[in-house]
């Protein structure tokens, strides 16, 4: 079907195309996996993929010209200005000018960014905001507990996600699964004109101070944090040293373990409630899709680190070295478990506990669904979570004892 008969059939549908003459619609879209009520497109706008979902209400390019190529849209969302791609936004989720999507993300409902925000890989919960002119690949961030208290990551925020000897085994995991997606921890804040060096793991309701580029892990709550200057030196550079490799390998196994339970979470609870939105089982197929793409690339990484370091550094210790040899030995195995669904008798236990409250109480919406669970039903649901990553970690970490 030519370009002119796709938009014509959009705008017979209902959707508002403001100058039909400049907005293109790929022949590969299918017009019918784009709603037709509230929707609203710019001038200037791309719409690619086949695999595109628009749903009702949802604003794209009101800032300036959007690209969306198979991305999946749930209910009013707004991407203001910039290029999308192969990634999910659920219910108002937005995005501002000049943003730079890349595969492999899932914005969940009203998390958002300001203008000149870069992201891929990159898995926010709901309310997480991302200030303006910032680079957040390979994290996950959760924390918050409404649109009026939220983490957040201010302005200049840079996660620095690749090493000088070419590794991204550096995602960093902000909160955590098990307690964020009850969406009652307390929010964190990044200071802006700071950063990260990935891999690094944080607790909930911490503060980090603007100017502060942390290279270590915070996994405790509540706590301000000043990001340490290093001194200024110029010493000699021994390539593939890796002496903090035991870290970069157990925060790796915490991020995957994290992502399982995270599935299991999507498979068990929020299913039922994409079930009852227009275009909905697509929206939940292709979050499930990202948090395979998150696996694969976390396991890609992990595994071009284990061929890395097979030789030895003239620098390591002998506790680095006998490490540095089980993980090569034992790495297909490690991603095996990290691979495959975590089942044992107590996980089962938990989570049909869990989901007999769920069973009775989801006609709310997910949000208010999950706002309004008892402490004693989230400390259930998130004992259950926990319990998948404490045993894939678990097992994984056993595999690389020394």
């Amino acid at each position: 079907m030519e370009h002119c008969e796709k938009v014509k059939r959009l705008i017979s549908k209902g959707v508002e195309i403001i100058n039909p003459l400049y907005t293109d619609v790929g022949d590969e879209v299918d017009v019918d996996r784009i709603s037709g009520k509230g929707v609203r497109i710019w001038p200037g706008c791309r719409i690619y993929g086949k695999q595109t979902v628009i749903s009702a209400g949802c604003r794209i390019g009101q800032e300036a010209p959007v690209t969306v190529d198979n991305c999946r849209l749930g209910a009013e969302v707004e991407l203001k200005g910039g290029y999308f791609a192969r990634s999910v936004f659920l219910d108002k989720a937005n995005m501002g000018s000049g943003a730079h999507v890349r595969e492999g993300c899932l914005l969940e409902e009203e998390a958002n960014g300001a203008h000149c925000v870069g992201i891929k890989q990159t898995i926010l919960f709901p309310f997480v905001t991302l200030g303006s002119l910032i680079n957040f690949c390979d994290c996950l961030m959760s924390g918050g507990t409404s649109r009026k208290d939220h983490s957040e990551v201010g302005s200049s925020y840079i996660h620095f996600n690749f090493t000088p000897e070419g590794d991204k085994t550096t995602a960093s995991l902000i909160g955590d699964v098990p307690r964020g997606v009850m969406l009652n921890q307390p929010a964190i804040f990044l200071g802006g004109q700071g950063g990260i060096v990935g891999p690094v793991c944080m607790g909930f309701g911490n503060v980090v101070a603007a100017n502060s580029v942390l290279r270590g892990d915070y996994p405790d709550d509540n706590r301000l944090i000043v990001g340490k200057t290093p001194s200024a030196r110029v010493v000699p550079y021994v390539r593939r040293a890796y002496p903090g490799l035991k870290r970069i390998v157990e925060n790796n196994v915490i991020y995957l373990a994290n992502l399982a339970a995270l599935e299991e979470w999507y498979l068990h609870v929020r299913r039922l409630f994409f079930e009852a939105q227009e275009f909905g089982p697509l929206i939940f197929e292709g979050a499930l899709e990202m948090l395979s793409i998150a696996k694969q690339e976390r396991l890609k990484r992990l595994e071009t680190l284990a061929k890395k370091v097979k030789s030895p550094s003239e620098r390591e210790t002998e506790a680095e070295a006998a490490f540095r040899k089980v993980f090569c030995g034992k790495f297909s195995d490690v991603a095996a478990v990290l691979a495959s669904t975590v089942q044992d008798g107590e996980i089962e236990k938990l989570r049909n506990n869990f989901l007999s409250f769920v069973d009775k109480s989801h006609s709310a919406g997910y949000i208010g669904f999950v706002q309004g669970l008892p402490a004693d039903v989230s400390r259930e649901g998130t004992a259950w979570l926990r319990r998948i990553v404490d045993v894939s970690f678990g097992k994984c970490m056993e595999m690389l004892k020394t």
